[in-house]
């Protein structure tokens, strides 16, 4: 057990590796909100999870009174998932509703551990196609997608990666509401 926390501790002292980054992706969230534009989060998973509790942190509130943030986890709602699932395919869960709700100048705040989760691929690819910005959130392997921002997190190991996730997530939070 000490080496599995030995190894949590190292891997959260490398997230001062994605400083930038994050301090990139929390100013592009904030001149979002400024231009009365919003955020869509998508994922599966645990991943699913981080967008449902980051919309939260949005609109209700982090840490500080203030106004509420529009932010929009294209996770929650079970019965548009399983519809869109059956009349189209899984692959198309977060594009179809990108479609109905998405703006340009929005953000699409994409989350998976693997980089490889076909419908998140697909809801990037919607999104730089629909001018919206891309905030991705994976592993420490760099991807080659065009895109605004890619925070990855050290590891390569799907329950690290989450845990790092979290943190960088309510780190993006904090900045917001300085």
């Amino acid at each position: 057990m000490n080496k599995k926390f030995e190894k949590r501790i190292e891997n959260f002292k490398l997230l001062k590796n994605c400083k930038a980054d994050i301090e990139k992706a929390a100013k592009l969230i904030k001149e979002t909100f400024k231009n009365k534009n919003k955020i869509l989060l998508c994922g599966n998973g645990g991943s699913a999870s981080d967008c449902n509790h980051l919309a939260c942190e949005f609109i209700s509130k982090f840490q500080k009174e203030r106004k509420s943030l529009p932010a929009i986890s294209l996770c929650s709602n079970n019965s548009i998932i399983t519809a869109v699932s059956n009349d189209y395919s899984f692959e198309n869960i977060f594009t179809r509703q990108m479609e109905g709700l998405a703006n340009e100048n929005d953000i699409l705040i994409a989350i998976s551990t693997s980089a490889k989760s076909k419908n998140v691929l697909n809801a990037i690819k919607y999104a730089k196609e629909n001018n919206l910005k891309v905030i991705f959130l994976t592993g420490k392997n760099k991807t080659n997608l065009n895109i605004d921002v890619e925070i990855n997190a050290p590891s390569d190991i799907t329950c690290e990666i989450q845990e790092l996730h979290i943190a960088i997530e309510h780190i993006i939070c904090e900045i917001i509401e300085e």
